[in-house]
């Protein structure tokens, strides 16, 4: 789970910068709303608020990077500009990045020091964070001088391994050594070193971020029509005017058709390529586009791919309706179901303008279903949104709300609701728009008439 992030000197993250999901002491509502573990208690979901250009996407943005950092094996070229522009002097001034998160009831805290102009890896550190509250070094490089802790007692075999690959990346200060260690190392569970697997895998395999564009499923309820039911019975919760969905089949024509031939050879290479490495259990793949989308499924390499769509019913229409004929709303809702009904229960899912193309009334419905669907497991969901309607104290706590706005300097600054200490019976939408937490728009006025 996600428990806090630190920023400095990013986009327009100047100052050192705090987001956590650690729930207020002082609040004792909504306990379902909260999961416990190694005796830090970690909100389920919260959700930031602030006006156009104030943040909110940087904050994103923020865990985007740290991840792509992590998983491509390099620094980014483009992080040369990504440096606070505010001030000339950030050009040559460390940038920091930390997440903390627990995995499988550890808590850890994984971060690194930055020069963003050079691509140049200062330090990087790996904590864990006791039941005390004290943070214990695991890990920790400095001036690409690589040490772990003797806290670990690590045997022979694991202190010559990690001598082995600190020494390998010990002229190489642009790549980070939480990548290194996960690039074919082999690392049993048993090996004092296993935790550079699981934070590495945390960021791989837990972790998800999504643009306001980018389709949050992976489909992978739409493959059969046992699980299809499932999907039926949320959808028509939506009052979306679906009444039913079937698996619809299509040839290699067809979907030859609705493709430009490049990627349409790419997809079907592709697919083969993965099937012929994976004979037993064959291989699926699932594509999404702004206005269809299909799975493609193959046994063995020299098989027919199985190509298939979803088609709609609406009430006692005769007719059946494609995926590209229903509103941008339905489409946005298909996206969002593997929050509610993904497998992998330790998923953390982080979402920019999740209300995008629904009414608030569908935004507050899927939250509600959310709260539903998870009481009892530890999926979150962080997601920035300007749908004032939903931030009531019946969906949030006060410690779930957050604000991103810009001083003066067009830094952003975050801060909870919590801090304001409203009274339970308060609407605070209303508050919110009247400016008492501040996050909104400040307009500017000029003379019409001057430009005529």
């Amino acid at each position: 789970m996600l428990i806090s992030i630190a920023i400095e000197n990013f986009k327009s993250f100047d100052n050192l910068t705090n987001f956590n999901m650690i729930a207020s002491n002082k609040l004792r509502n909504s306990k379902n709303k909260v999961f416990h573990t190694n005796d830090v208690s970690i909100l389920k979901s919260a959700v930031v608020y602030g006006a156009n250009a104030s943040g909110k996407s940087n904050l994103i943005e923020a865990f985007r990077f740290v991840q792509q950092c992590i998983l491509s094996k390099k620094i980014p070229l483009k992080a040369r500009q990504l440096y606070c522009k505010n001030r000339k002097d950030n050009e040559n001034k460390i940038s920091t990045f930390e997440i903390r998160m627990c995995i499988n009831g550890t808590c850890y805290a994984y971060g690194f020091d930055i020069l963003l102009k050079e691509q140049i890896i200062e330090r990087e550190w790996i904590l864990e964070l006791t039941k005390s509250n004290e943070c214990k070094i695991l890990f920790n490089r400095e001036n690409n001088k690589f040490e772990l802790s003797k806290d670990l007692k690590a045997n022979s075999d694991d202190l010559d391994k990690f001598k082995i690959y600190s020494d390998d990346l010990s002229e190489n200060n642009s790549v980070l050594f939480l990548s290194e260690m996960n690039r074919n190392k082999k690392i049993s569970e048993d090996s004092k070193l296993f935790f550079f697997k699981e934070i590495y895998h945390w960021f791989s395999e837990d972790l998800n971020i999504f643009s306001p564009d980018t389709p949050v499923t992976d489909f992978e309820y739409y493959y059969d029509n046992s699980s299809l039911k499932v999907v039926k019975h949320i959808i028509k919760s939506f009052d979306t005017g679906i009444t039913d969905i079937k698996i619809r089949e299509l040839t290699v024509e067809e979907l030859q058709n609705k493709l430009n031939k490049e990627i349409f050879n790419d997809i079907i290479n592709k697919v083969k390529d993965k099937a012929s490495n994976n004979n037993i259990n064959g291989f699926r793949l699932s594509m999404r586009s702004k206005d269809e989308f299909f799975n493609i499924a193959m046994d063995k390499e020299d098989d027919e791919p199985i190509i298939t769509t979803l088609s709609f019913k609406h009430g006692k229409s005769l007719c059946e309706f494609d995926f590209d004929e229903e509103s941008d709303g339905t489409r946005r809702i298909f996206d969002l179901l593997d929050i509610l009904l993904t497998e992998n229960k330790n998923s953390v899912y982080i979402i920019d303008e999740m209300e995008r193309s629904l009414h608030p009334s569908l935004t507050k419905h899927f939250i509600e279903l959310l709260n539903e669907y998870h009481n009892k497991s530890n999926i979150q969901l962080l997601f920035t949104t300007h749908e004032s309607t939903i931030m009531t104290q019946e969906l949030f706590r006060r410690d779930q709300i957050w604000f991103v706005s810009r001083d003066e300097l067009n830094n952003s600054n975050l801060y909870p609701l919590d801090r304001f200490n409203e009274r339970y019976d308060k609407k605070i939408s209303k508050a919110y728009l009247e400016g008492r937490y501040g996050a909104i728009p400040i307009f500017g006025s000029f003379d019409i008439e001057e430009l005529k």
